[in-house]
């Protein structure tokens, strides 16, 4: 019968009134978690909860033909009978109607008949007095806290009661077994609800992995997508534009070196140097396409704008922008790196930081551009952050990589308690700008 209840009795005691999962007020119902249970356990909870139906049942089958074999004349033996007739209906409606029993003073007048019936046929004869186990379980499962405690001890003190009453004697084992099945009804309801509560928790950590694993993998897909098209952006800019920017020059070149009755040889050299612009033009379109969103219709200011706005706007973070110096146009991967810098850097201050307030500072300076991102968080030791075995912590590292790929350098400066602040460093010569 015990194990009935460790099916049923939800891990806090309380009962659907208060909205909880898994209430008492579906009679030795199995509880409804969030997480739909699988086919299988289905299956091996609606056998428990059979199970403890049955066993009741049988109990008082066994109390009432005892009564009746002890008792084979008179009236004790129909009233014990008529009795049990009774208590089996007034049960039985209960757990075939469980799904009707929502609300709570449904399932308190159950438990009220349930238990009167019961109480007048232990009056009979303490033959009765088996049924106090899983009447235990019962109370334990539908009241609330101290009111099941109390209930526990009623019912304990009526089993011992009649126990005496009848033989008109008091014995240790009389008083002490009534108390030891409390005592173990007790202890294994509330060692259920630990059980259960335990488990809650390992679901919750199963479902928030579940979800934290796609959202990673999503990520990690469009970080992937999006380092192609930065690589494939450097590629034709390194290569084909370049190239192209060369052929150009040396054309208009061999066109000013020409001899002024070469008109043929200026003409194919003029439309050479046109189909070389007209390439140049479209390589540069294409690079411009491969460029992050945010930074196809805006410069590296305004995108680094929009996003302090849409982090402060998100999050309730005093995010803004603070820009030094005369911005000059920089080479397509300077922008993304130092935009990626950024979206990385406030991040990590939204998921991790718990700041109130983050200043973005763009400098443009005469050998070099510089990016400031500083935070008034919580702060944390850089020696100790290593990458997560689930794949998280590679943002800083990443990040770093890739400054260091354009030349630059990057620090982090933090410590517990005292904010955050990432300083990058990339080289800006005339080479560089565009």
């Amino acid at each position: 019968m015990a194990r009935k209840v460790l099916v049923s009795t939800p891990p806090t005691g309380r009962t659907a009134a208060q909205g909880e999962p898994g209430t008492a007020t579906k009679v030795s119902a199995v509880p409804e978690t969030s997480s739909s249970p699988g086919p299988g356990l289905t299956a091996v909870l609606r056998l428990v909860r059979l199970a403890f139906h049955a066993g009741f049942l049988l109990l008082l089958a066994i109390a009432t033909a005892r009564v009746w074999l002890t008792h084979p004349t008179g009236t004790t033996g129909w009233l014990a009978a008529a009795g049990a007739a009774l208590l089996a209906v007034v049960y039985g409606s209960g757990a075939a109607l469980r799904h009707a029993l929502h609300r709570r003073w449904l399932a308190m007048s159950w438990l009220a008949a349930v238990t009167a019936v019961w109480a007048a046929l232990l009056a009979i004869s303490p033959d009765f007095s088996w049924l106090a186990f899983p009447l235990f379980f019962l109370h334990l499962h539908l009241l609330r806290g101290v009111h099941a405690l109390i209930a526990v001890v009623a019912v304990t003190a009526l089993v011992v009661t009649a126990q005496g009453w009848r033989t008109g004697t008091w014995s240790v084992g009389m008083v002490l077994g009534p108390i030891i099945g409390a005592g173990v009804a007790v202890i294994i309801t509330w060692g259920y609800a630990a059980i259960y509560a335990e488990n809650q928790r390992r679901q919750a950590l199963i479902d928030d992995l579940t979800r934290t694993r796609a959202e990673l993998a999503t990520t990690q897909h469009q970080a992937g997508v999006a380092a192609e098209r930065e690589r494939l952006a450097r590629e034709i800019h390194d290569t084909l534009a370049q190239g192209l920017s060369s052929i150009i020059l040396l054309l208009r070149a061999a066109e000013t070196a020409l001899p002024p009755e070469a008109d043929k040889a200026r003409a194919r050299i003029t439309e050479a140097h046109r189909t070389a612009a007209d390439n140049l033009d479209e390589a540069r379109r294409f690079v411009r396409d491969l460029r992050p969103p945010s930074l196809s219709d805006a410069g590296l200011p305004q995108a680094l704008d929009r996003l302090c706005q849409n982090t402060a706007r998100e999050t309730g973070t005093d995010c803004r922008l603070l820009t030094n110096g005369a911005p000059v146009a920089l080479p397509s991967g300077y922008e993304v790196a130092l935009l990626r810098a950024a979206q990385t850097s406030l991040s990590n201050v939204t998921r991790h930081a718990a700041a109130t307030t983050a200043v973005v500072t763009l400098g443009y300076l005469d050998t070099e551009v510089t990016l400031d991102i500083y935070d008034d968080g919580t702060g944390f030791d850089p020696t100790t952050v290593r990458p997560a075995p689930d794949g998280s912590g590679y943002g800083l590292t990443g990040l770093r990589e890739r400054i260091t790929a354009l030349g630059g350098s990057m620090a982090v400066e933090s410590a517990p308690g005292d904010g955050t602040a990432v300083a990058i460093r990339l080289p800006l010569t005339p080479e560089e700008i565009r």
